[in-house]
């Protein structure tokens, strides 16, 4: 097999991506923090799933070059 420039371009890019998301929800933590603890909680849920969304295509993407 020959290796393609995919997996090390898919490797710095997921990793760029989650730095630019951790930033991002560094960035909500502040305002969020006031809220009371009740509506913290979905809030932390949706934030800690949502970076799983693009990830199963970007890995199929990563492995065969199609997004499907």
């Amino acid at each position: 097999m020959k290796p393609t420039w995919r997996k090390p371009f898919g490797i710095l890019a997921l990793l760029a991506g989650l730095a630019v998301y951790a930033v991002l929800v560094t960035w909500l933590i502040e305002p969020i923090s006031a809220w009371p603890v009740w509506a913290q909680v979905p809030v932390y849920v949706v934030l800690g799933v949502l970076w799983l969304l693009p990830l199963r295509p970007f890995l199929i993407w990563m492995e065969t070059g199609r997004f499907r």
